[in-house]
């Protein structure tokens, strides 16, 4: 097993690993960024972002676990866990784990919806969130994991960060 595989099977993402599921460079560059934990700049991951394909709002539903290519400077006092697509209309889009283990929306930035939208020229799914000035692009690097950019409003395009679809 390459290193590779190792650290992809280690990170549960071993999903990513069946045959085919890593298409071409890009995609496997971008399974190597995420198994490795180190941060990455917008600067590098943009390009890498843009030559991912999109993703349709229906594979986008369900539950999916976070991660971010700040390799671990970002304090995380939530201990974020990932997004919940239940339907188009309903996404929980802070996922935390609560003390019983239970995953909890986080309250303070409300809910969300997933809409298609362009971004770069390239139409995808998109989550909005209903009380932030936040959207949320994402691309898609294999059937289980994908890309998200977070556009802040009045913030420079720079926060990307992974998904992982749980099984």
């Amino acid at each position: 097993m390459s290193k590779t595989a190792k650290s992809l099977s280690a990170l549960g993402l071993s999903a990513a690993l069946g045959t085919g599921a890593v298409a071409g460079e890009t995609e496997e560059r971008v399974l190597q960024m995420i198994a490795s934990g180190e941060a990455y700049s917008a600067d590098t991951l943009m390009p890498l972002f843009k030559q991912l394909e999109p993703v349709s709002l229906e594979f986008m539903l369900g539950t999916w676990r976070g991660g971010k290519f700040d390799g671990g400077a970002e304090p995380d006092p939530l201990n974020w866990y990932g997004k919940r697509f239940t339907s188009v209309n309903d996404v929980e889009p802070v996922l935390y784990p609560s003390p019983d283990g239970t995953l909890q929306n986080y309250d303070k930035l409300g809910r969300a919806q997933i809409r298609e939208m362009v971004f770069d020229g390239t139409v995808s799914a998109a989550l909005i969130y209903d009380q932030q000035p936040i959207i949320d692009y994402f691309r898609k690097v294999n059937d289980d994991v994908v890309i998200g950019l977070g556009d802040i409003k009045g913030r420079p395009l720079e926060f990307f960060f992974h998904l992982t679809r749980d099984q």
